[in-house]
């Protein structure tokens, strides 16, 4: 009980003293009138269309970067962010598909029907084949346009893969997590394969590689390959910093001093991650590509708190609508921007990154219509306003209903129960089950973690389906206005309406037994093709006649993974 107190007050004292000195936010954010999502930036001042390097790193937590005062080191990070400029009213998605869709097609996931959960590796479900990539727009402006990392945009079709979907090499796994060594994945009991692809085939070869450093090296062999004159795209979507945790024991050794050892192990894979983008900004010099570069850092959502992430001192974590699910860590370093070495409180969202790295590439876009996402380069080059006013977070209409929601306390035009989020203005507006809604310290001490569990359960069971947040004074999310501002609660509501007007159904199939690695050599892979139709989808008939004729490979698949796995282990000194 008297640990249970302790927690409490440390909270309170952090929250009080700790953080409140901080200047989060600086009045007039946002312009009052938006502008068109298809505005284009003036003319450039660059005699060519930069190389664009877009680093996206996975369920790093908001806290979790050196100049958000970590304790975890970060040195390169710091100093690109640093020379560069800071976006610090930058939101992204609370889990992995959505802000990687989202990304790829400048589109909220209410209009790519990815609006509930992510896509799991046996879904007939990927990336809809009638919207237009951000790769394949700047393949059309001439670039040459590379993937390395975690696609988790679906795989079940051929048309489906990176190589379809507008990138000219692709290296990385399809899933949405596999072990950094030996590349499996399992999803579920038994249900494990590998997932490492060169291209559209399998790379049993690489396995064995730490995938944080193969993934730069291979940015590195692009680089070299490729001319400065001719301009380039790189995806870099590490696999860092998601679970499992695992780093090469020279990182660990460095945060012995840390109790908490999910939190030790992260710290080191952290400090991996940043000597990875070390090398690949090495490498930018080093081949002529640096003087005509642009490099955008994101993460794609919040961190699992419970895996050694921390997103302090915003409340929540990844897989909620609370700032510490969405709110990213986000800059951009690039020696064409006009004002460098600041920070910037203009509203970005990670839809806005299709515009804006198009119109940097000088593509086309008159032939994407109704982007969600804007052109927000003169906000960062030159410090104007963001021409975004408003973000929609979300609306899942399968997300497990709020217990005590109703249409009624929607004003009778929004049931209250759909889980929802919207910021309008400084205003955010949250309805449903948010999820997990507590301020969790960074876990240093050993056994840290348990208090707060005691916390969420309590602070879960109120009888709440609506919360209204100044997000500009209350950047914490610790004082609800729901009761006091009605009005504002209403004027959100509609623009809710608004969205949901405009949403297509969800794509989110049953999971197909034909898509088990077992059937395909013992890896993740497609499974479906045009000429099997939409019955293949679903899991009929013939699925039966089909699985019967690869069961004998099966003893075979399982022996050959197990000695890869041991081979694996033996030689990579892995923790």
């Amino acid at each position: 009980m008297a640990v249970y107190a302790l927690t409490g007050f440390s909270l309170v004292s952090l929250l009080s003293f700790g953080y409140l000195s901080w200047d989060w936010m600086k009045p007039s954010l946002v312009a009052d009138v938006a502008t068109d999502p298809m505005e284009k930036a003036l003319p450039p001042t660059f005699s060519r269309p930069p190389h664009i390097i877009f680093i996206l790193t996975d369920d790093q937590g908001y806290h979790d970067v050196g100049y958000h005062g970590s304790d975890i080191q970060t040195p390169t990070l710091d100093r690109l962010a640093a020379e560069g400029v800071k976006l610090e009213n930058y939101y992204i998605q609370p889990i992995c598909t959505p802000s990687r869709s989202q990304l790829i097609t400048g589109r909220y996931q209410i209009h790519t029907g990815l609006q509930h959960s992510i896509i799991r590796p046996r879904q007939p479900n990927c990336l809809p084949l009638d919207q237009v990539t951000l790769p394949q727009k700047l393949q059309e402006a001439g670039y040459s346009t590379h993937m390395v990392g975690k696609w988790h945009l679906g795989f079940y079709k051929k048309e489906c893969l990176p190589t379809r979907r507008g990138f000219d090499t692709f290296l990385g796994s399809l899933t949405g997590n596999v072990d950094y060594y030996t590349y499996d994945n399992c999803d579920g009991p038994g249900i494990c394969g590998y997932d490492l692809h060169e291209g559209e085939d399998v790379a049993w070869d690489q396995s064995g590689k730490y995938s944080t450093f193969l993934y730069a090296q291979r940015v590195s062999k692009i680089l070299a390959s490729h001319s400065p004159k001719e301009p380039i795209f790189i995806y870099v979507a590490f696999q860092a910093v998601h679970t499992p945790l695992q780093s090469p024991k020279e990182y660990i050794y460095r945060y012995r001093s840390m109790g908490n050892v999910a939190r030790r192990k992260y710290a080191a894979m952290v400090t991996c991650m940043d000597e990875a983008v070390k090398n690949i900004t090495w490498a930018l010099k080093k081949y002529g590509y640096y003087d005509n570069s642009v490099i955008v850092f994101s993460t794609d959502n919040g961190g699992q708190t419970f895996s050694g992430g921390s997103n302090w001192p915003l409340r929540g974590r990844k897989g909620t609508y609370w700032e510490g699910g969405v709110r990213g860590i986000g800059f951009v370093h690039s020696p064409l921007i006009k004002r460098k070495r600041r920070t910037s409180w203009a509203l970005v969202h990670i839809t806005d990154w299709y515009p804006t790295l198009v119109s940097l590439a000088r593509g086309n876009l008159s032939n994407v219509p109704d982007l969600d996402g804007y052109n927000v380069w003169p906000a960062i080059s030159e410090g104007k306003e963001s021409p975004r006013t408003e973000i929609l977070h979300n609306i899942d209409p399968l997300y497990n209903h709020a217990k005590y929601g109703s249409l009624e306390d929607g004003f009778g035009i929004w049931n209250t129960a759909v889980q929802a989020s919207i910021r309008v203005g400084e205003w955010k507006l949250l309805t449903g089950d948010p999820g997990y809604s507590d301020w969790i310290p960074p876990q240093t001490l050993t056994n840290f973690p348990g208090s707060w569990w005691n916390l969420e359960r309590l602070t879960n069971g109120l009888r709440k389906s609506v919360w209204l947040f100044n997000i500009t004074a209350d950047p914490y999310e610790r004082y609800d206005l729901s009761d006091q501002r009605p009005d504002v609660v209403r004027t959100l509501l509609m623009r809710l309406v608004h969205y949901n007007r405009t949403a297509i159904p969800v794509r989110y199939p049953a999971e197909n037994p034909r898509a088990h690695p077992d059937f395909n050599g013992g890896a993740w892979g497609p499974w479906a093709s045009e000429d099997d139709g939409e019955e293949w989808e679903g899991g009929g008939e013939p699925l039966k006649s089909r699985n019967k004729k690869k069961k004998k490979k099966c003893k075979i698949c399982k022996l050959r993974s197990f000695f890869r796995k041991l081979n694996t282990r033996l030689m990579s000194n892995r923790i």
